[in-house]
């Protein structure tokens, strides 16, 4: 698998953002881990939050995995645990990992406020901890994700673009995603800064666990609840909602609407592809995965950030975070072959399978 394209690699370094705090209200976070330095003989401890995402498994573990041994000339080894959606259980996995005496975590959070003890517990022990995707709450030391904000805003502008004057005369549903993650609360707010005047939201929800099933039960609330004629479009914060969303449309005889989504799945490109969806975000998940590795064997290895992160984030309980922030890309059926062909995420033969192959064939998808 390549990874993302230098330039999209290039404008993540790019990405400045407002530094609040200071090095010392971070507490230095580089060189406060207490972790002795060491060479490339290191374990890393990998906490994915979810596999019902196809990313998870597909994307973030392999590619992750595959730098830290490249970074450590094979030596590095990462320990991995998959929490599937239960915050419990990931604070369970942290311990796990404290006990087995990992150098370095990296975590991607199922509920960020759930998880700060356990990431005060790793700090105790002299772990560094990377926050990865989702800003989680606790003394971390680095934080890599991507511009969430602008994945909101990115959906709202294709959104609106896709409605044109039907903005002004119907009625829009926000599916929004768990109210436990972070960075659904940031998808949020780029939506409505750009939706808000434009369109009218008929009504909004916080789709728990980010579930397409609860996604399909609020799609068929709001069809009942507002009429099926009087919605237009559909705003999906990810693409494994969208799919809930489109099937409850179907079921209610609703069709040509724009529906948006997130992340990139194969599933939601071949939505695309045939026009059930109108679009989705992709996040060069390449450079997420190799900054996070990159932080994770320097902390490791008692090495500064100062390379590595050139921006710094504050979480509610941390300031000034060393921070990496990978910008995104508005995915719809004109870019399929300059984003995820081009990046190698999916092959021309992936996403045209079987029953796509003749929707393929319509937009040169070949």
């Amino acid at each position: 698998m390549r990874r993302a394209a230098v330039a999209i690699a290039a404008g993540a370094m790019a990405v400045s953002l407002a530094a609040c705090g200071s090095a010392k209200e971070s507490g230095d976070n580089a060189d406060s881990t207490g972790s002795a330095k060491k060479g490339d003989d290191i374990k890393v401890g990998l906490l994915l939050p979810e596999n019902a995402t196809a990313r998870y498994e597909k994307f973030d573990r392999v590619l992750i995995e595959k730098k830290v041994k490249e970074l450590t000339n094979g030596k590095g080894e990462v320990v991995y645990a998959n929490a599937k959606q239960d915050a419990s259980t990931q604070n369970q996995q942290v311990d796990t990992m404290v006990t087995n005496k990992v150098d370095v975590l990296i975590v991607d959070a199922v509920d960020s406020k759930a998880i700060a003890g356990s990431v005060k517990k790793a700090k105790d022990a002299g772990i560094p901890v990377v926050a990865y995707d989702r800003l989680a709450e606790g003394p971390i030391d680095a934080y890599t994700s991507f511009d969430n904000v602008t994945v909101g805003k990115t959906q709202g502008e294709a959104l609106l673009k896709a409605l044109g004057d039907k903005a002004k005369d119907g009625q829009i549903v926000m599916m929004n995603g768990s109210s436990t993650d972070p960075n659904a609360a940031q998808f949020k707010q780029g939506a409505h800064s750009v939706l808000d005047g434009k369109v009218k939201i008929g009504r909004e929800y916080d789709t728990k666990e980010w579930k397409p099933e609860n996604a399909n039960s609020n799609m068929e609330g709001a069809i009942s609840a507002l009429g099926k004629d009087k919605i237009v479009g559909v705003y999906s914060a990810n693409d494994g909602m969208a799919g809930g969303i489109i099937t409850a449309l179907k079921a209610a005889g609703i069709a040509d609407i724009p529906v948006t989504g997130q992340d990139a799945e194969l599933a939601g490109v071949q939505r695309i592809v045939t026009g059930e969806q109108y679009m989705s975000v992709y996040k060069p998940y390449p450079q997420e995965a190799d900054v996070a590795a990159e932080m994770a064997v320097a902390l490791a290895q008692g090495k500064s950030l100062d390379s590595i992160a050139k921006d710094k984030v504050d979480s509610p309980t941390t300031k000034a975070i060393p921070s990496v922030l990978v910008p995104v890309v508005s995915l719809t059926k004109d870019n399929i072959k300059d984003t995820v062909i081009k990046d190698g995420i999916y092959t021309v033969n992936e996403i045209c399978a079987g029953k796509y192959k003749a929707a393929c064939d319509k937009i040169g998808l070949n």
